[in-house]
C-alpha cells in the first residue's frame, strides 16, 4: 500500500507538472486522490518530489529510448521504434524533455541524467542526418526543428491517448504518419 501511494503520487506529479511545472502540491494531490498532507508523508517538499520524478523519468524512459536505439540498424526503424518509445513513456518522456529544455536548466555534461540526455539526442541526431542523407528525411530541415517536432508529436499523442476516443495502436499509426509526414522532403 504505502509503495502503491508513493508510485500514484510520482504519476500523478509527472503528469501535473508536465502540463505546468508551477502548479502547487495541492494540485499534485488532487490528482493521487490523496491529502496534501499524506504527500508530505512521502516527500518533504516539492524539490524531493521534483528530485525523484526526474530519476523515475530518467530510468524508464532512457531504458526505452537505449532499447528502441538498439532495436535496429535501420535508422528508420530506429527513429520510428523513438517515438512509439517516447509514446509509451507518456507524460514521463515529455517532462523529460521539457526539463533538459526549459530556461534556467543548468545542463552539466558530468551529470549522469544531462549525459543521457546528451546519449539520446546525439543518437537521435545521428540517426537523422544519415536519413537527411539518404533522402528519407527533408534536408532543409534542422535536426532540433526534428527533435521539437517528435516532442510535439509525443506529447500530442499522450494527449490524444488520455481522452480514449481512439485505440492505442491507431493513436500509434496516426502518431508515426504525422511525424514520418511532416520531415519527409
Amino acid at each position: 500500500m504505502i509503495l502503491e501511494t508513493k508510485s500514484r503520487i510520482i504519476e500523478s506529479a509527472i503528469k501535473v507538472f508536465n502540463s505546468d511545472y508551477s502548479a502547487p502540491l495541492q494540485k499534485v494531490a488532487d490528482n493521487a486522490n490523496i491529502t496534501r498532507r499524506t504527500l508530505h508523508r512521502y516527500f518533504k517538499d516539492r524539490n524531493e518530489l521534483v528530485a525523484v520524478c526526474e530519476k523515475e523519468m530518467e530510468v524508464s524512459c532512457k531504458k526505452a529510448m537505449v532499447a528502441a536505439i538498439k532495436s535496429s540498424n535501420d535508422p528508420l526503424i530506429q527513429l520510428e521504434n523513438m517515438l512509439y518509445a517516447g509514446i509509451d513513456c507518456g507524460a514521463k518522456y515529455s517532462f523529460f524533455y521539457k526539463l533538459h529544455q526549459k530556461d534556467g536548466h543548468n545542463h552539466n555534461k558530468n551529470n549522469k541524467d544531462c549525459a543521457d540526455y546528451d546519449f539520446i539526442y546525439n543518437s537521435f541526431m545521428n540517426i537523422v542526418k544519415e536519413l537527411q542523407k539518404s533522402g528519407i528525411i527533408n534536408k532543409q530541415m534542422t535536426v532540433q526543428w526534428i527533435q521539437n517536432l517528435h516532442a510535439g508529436i509525443i506529447n500530442s499523442t499522450v494527449n490524444a491517448n488520455d481522452t480514449g476516443k481512439s485505440s492505442k495502436s491507431n493513436i500509434r499509426n496516426f502518431a508515426w504518419n504525422s511525424f514520418i509526414k511532416g520531415i519527409a522532403p
